[in-house]
């Protein structure tokens, strides 16, 4: 009998700790529901109209757009001209080392010197007077052809270009 009535206030303390909790809850959810609207308020305040604000995003990236495809339009009118400059110089060179092929190994052979030198300097031509959007497109439609050929080609023209680009800076 002594043990039945020890029971009894556990049980009450349970239910009263239940009780308290359950009274706290709401008073919880009132205090975030109302920093919630404020937070809400709040954000209202400072965010600008959303019409005005993509408008003007939307005119912003346009004008870097432009920008930009301006400055990579003149960056490839410049490499384009300094493409066609590198080949007329290759093109000289081949042509001046045709006369020593001549002597050292045969005619023929500096022939073939000659006819590579005119390939160079009509192909060099041939880019001078090409625009840079007919070059681009050009380009594309080559890849899409034949990619291995225009990785491949890809390599070469970076290999000789870093040989260049060496040599440039060995005799400077």
């Amino acid at each position: 009998m002594a043990q039945a009535p020890k029971k009894k206030p556990a049980a009450k303390a349970k239910s009263t700790a239940k009780k308290k909790t359950a009274a706290k809850k709401p008073a919880a959810k009132k205090t975030a529901a109302r920093k919630s609207a404020s937070t809400k308020k709040a954000v209202a305040k400072k965010a600008p109209q959303r019409g005005k604000t993509q408008s003007k995003v939307k005119s912003e990236v346009n004008d870097i757009k432009s920008r930009a495809g301006d400055a990579a339009r003149s960056a490839a009118e410049r490499g384009k001209d300094r493409a066609a400059e590198a080949m007329e110089s290759i093109s000289k060179m081949i042509r001046d080392s045709a006369d020593s092929v001549d002597e050292s190994v045969g005619q023929q052979y500096g022939d073939y010197a000659r006819k590579a030198a005119d390939a160079v300097e009509g192909f060099a031509d041939k880019v001078d007077e090409r625009e840079i959007d007919d070059m681009v497109e050009g380009a594309r439609e080559f890849v899409r052809k034949s990619p291995a050929v225009a990785i491949g080609a890809a390599a070469a023209v970076g290999f000789v270009l870093v040989r260049l680009l060496r040599s440039g800076n060995d005799q400077a």
